[in-house]
């Protein structure tokens, strides 16, 4: 029988001003139909001065709201500040922490934990050590295929394993900004020109071809991850939990499709339809998952891929 599964807000990666982040968990709260949030700046510390006025408003909502709130590290850590601050939420908070990179897991050995999905876990013997030094959940990286995730969930049963779902999948991270360096700034002084776009910026090739999309020091896929068709299969293979990751549209509606497919109130096709219209002129894909490069889109009925551009 299939594990029992529920739905997880993953951190919101671009860089939103103040008020709209607030508002958007606020809705999330107050509408949506997942069990988990996941909150914090992940990305780019620099991004914190806008976040963090409004974050314990935003705990005290979600939890008004009986959801589970998990506190997001960065991921990547390059400066004593930034050591500082994962330090400090650790030992200040009571809620589960999601490490989002290697050098949280040794402040939170022993201690019950999330591990997210740009720490890499391929293979079962990662998974069972993980879970050996106090890992909870397992988000799985977005660039694992089917027949991985059966055997790793399949081997390892002490923790809750979860995919990548729906969104834009995080590819890369650097110590240098791409985005910044786009509109002619330097890290150093961004002026948080990613601010600018709320959904990142597109990136083509010298043809003009659709290739990524910057996110700040942040690469991500210009087609959105939207596993429908894949998800009972998954939840026989073990998996439990199902991150949507938040994009510039209406991720209460996205939440909405997702349940009801969970639910079994509706079919597949009717869920990718429903996401098409929500999400628009963003390709959907599922590739990686089978086996595929991560653009393709592998269709449910002929098992044949119509291919879109990253």
């Amino acid at each position: 029988m299939p594990t029992a599964a529920s739905l997880t807000l993953g951190p919101v990666l671009y860089l939103w001003d103040g008020p709209k982040w607030r508002d958007f968990y606020f809705r999330i709260a107050d509408e949506a139909d997942v069990s988990r949030v996941v909150i914090g700046e992940t990305v780019c510390s620099k991004r914190l001065h806008f976040t963090e006025p409004y974050i314990a408003d935003v705990v005290e909502r979600l939890a008004a709201a009986g959801k589970e709130i998990v506190l997001s590290t960065l991921a990547m850590v390059t400066l004593e500040r930034e050591s500082q601050h994962v330090r400090n939420l650790i030992e200040a908070t009571t809620n589960l922490v999601e490490a989002s990179d290697l050098s949280a897991l040794g402040l939170l050995n022993g201690r019950e934990h999330v591990i997210g999905p740009l720490i890499n876990v391929y293979n079962a013997a990662t998974a069972r050590l993980l879970a050996s030094r106090g890992a909870r959940t397992i988000c799985l990286p977005p660039e694992l295929p089917m027949a991985s995730i059966s055997a790793i969930a399949g081997d390892a049963h002490e923790v809750d394993y979860e995919v990548f779902a729906f969104g834009r999948m995080p590819l890369a991270i650097s110590a240098r900004c791409a985005h910044a360096r786009s509109k002619g700034h330097i890290k150093d002084n961004c002026q948080f020109v990613c601010g600018e776009e709320p959904d990142g910026l597109p990136v083509r090739t010298l043809d003009r071809q659709s290739f990524l999309v910057l996110n700040g020091v942040q690469t991500v896929s210009h087609t959105c991850q939207m596993l429908a068709a894949e998800l009972p299969s998954l939840r026989e293979a073990g998996v439990s939990r199902f991150r949507l990751s938040p994009q510039d549209c209406d991720m209460v509606a996205i939440a909405e499709v997702f349940a009801d497919l969970l639910a079994d109130r509706i079919a597949a096709e009717e869920a990718v339809a429903r996401v098409g219209l929500i999400y628009q002129e963003v390709p959907l894909s599922n590739g990686f998952l089978h086996a595929r490069e991560g653009a393709a889109w592998v269709a449910r009925a002929r098992n044949t891929a119509a291919h879109a551009t990253l």
